[in-house]
């Protein structure tokens, strides 16, 4: 337990650059490293949390542990590697209040425009992979414009769904992923035992209206619900959050972006943002309870479903309309993040053309020089910081 601990923590304190880069570290760790799985084996737990709801590289790492140490194993692996980002989101969380004007305000600004650069660059790097065909396209299309002509929170759901189905009749060709068997020490009853807890917790949060004023199970019930319904992790938590908090009036517009904006200079899981959104939600009660709540809300879902999956991946896998509803459902999902990525992050955060100019350099430091995105913050915070002044 110790040893899956550090590993993992240290991963936690050094894996910077997004979900994407945390599967180049994991590789070099497990694979290469310490010889926990192999390479097939690893490409085949990817290809499962890829399928499923939830952030894929902490699914990765939960199911790592698990298959190195059991129950416990899966925790520590969790815990090691959250800790370190929950930690510092949590921190920024208490501060932020209390910068108010000039270089504060600045900084804060400069934020905005690291979520215009970074969610820019998650569209593009999602549209290669998601979207590679003409039909999975249109099915993108429909979803955004959806979104941005009814402005209804209630229409990311549906987009979602109608991605599904259109991805039944239109995505034929979609390659299914390779089958395989897990290392997995419980049967299919347990599988399906934790499949109908993520039911039970998905119609629940559901059946619980959003009100303006937060509360503990209302709290619990909106990052649950984000959680199992965010395909694609990463990035695309953006858009699910930002309704979740926003529209209710929990969380401002500009605190929101700058919280999305910080998390890129963090190391370990994007999904982390839960514990800054959970802690300003919560600043006049219990800000300490109101981040664990959010963060555990919103990892549990795609930990559920990992579970309940894995004993019966080979044979989903080899259920064709599963892969084409799921390419669907994915195609749908960046249609979601382009509709978010104009509003809020382009609204919110260009305010004129010296704006434009600091995002597009923003955008070229992460796709044509391959910076880490913690040199993206340091340029646009310095950027905006230097135009106030």
């Amino acid at each position: 337990m110790a040893e899956i601990f550090w590993v993992f923590l240290k991963l936690g304190l050094t894996s910077f650059g997004g979900p994407i880069a945390h599967l180049g570290y994991f590789r070099e760790e497990f694979v290469r490293r310490r010889q926990w799985l192999d390479d097939a084996g690893f490409a085949q737990l990817l290809a499962v949390c890829q399928f499923l709801p939830g952030p894929a590289s902490s699914q990765l790492g939960f199911a790592i542990g698990l298959f190195r140490g059991g129950w416990p194993g899966a925790l520590m692996a969790f815990v090691g590697f959250t800790l370190p980002s929950a930690l510092l989101m949590f921190g920024i969380a208490l501060l932020a209040p209390h910068v108010d004007g000039g270089i504060g305000s600045a900084v804060v600004h400069g934020l905005k425009l690291v979520a215009v650069a970074v969610v820019a660059q998650g569209i593009l790097g999602m549209a290669r992979q998601l979207t590679p065909d003409v039909p999975r396209v249109l099915i993108a299309a429909v979803a955004a414009a959806l979104i941005l002509l009814t402005g209804n929170v209630w229409m990311q759901l549906v987009a979602i769904a109608l991605g599904g189905a259109a991805g039944l009749w239109m995505c034929r060709r979609v390659t299914p992923p390779p089958a395989a068997t897990f290392p997995v020490r419980y049967g299919t009853g347990v599988a399906m035992s934790f499949f109908v807890l993520f039911l039970v917790g998905l119609l629940a949060s559901l059946a619980l209206p959003t009100e303006q004023t937060v509360s503990t199970g209302g709290l619990a019930a909106a990052f649950y619900r984000t959680g199992a319904l965010v395909f694609g992790g990463g990035h695309v938590v953006l858009p699910l959050l930002q309704h979740t908090v926003v529209e209710p009036g929990w969380v401002t517009s500009d605190a929101f972006l700058a919280g999305y904006g910080a998390a890129q200079a963090m190391p370990g899981p994007m999904f982390s943002l839960a514990a800054f959104l959970g802690a300003s939600a919560s600043l006049d009660t219990s800000p300490g309870l109101g981040a664990s709540i959010a963060l555990i809300a919103v990892f549990l879902p795609g930990f559920l479903l990992l579970l309940a999956v894995l004993p019966v991946w080979t044979r989903l896998a080899a259920r064709a309309w599963a892969i084409r509803v799921m390419a669907g459902i994915n195609a749908a999902v960046v249609g979601l993040l382009v509709a978010a990525f104009y509003d809020p992050v382009w609204t919110e955060g260009i305010r004129g053309f010296a704006d434009v100019v600091i995002a597009a350099v923003a955008f070229v430091m992460l796709m044509a020089f391959r910076l880490s995105a913690l040199w993206t913050v340091l340029w646009c915070v310095v950027a905006s910081a230097a135009l106030t002044l």
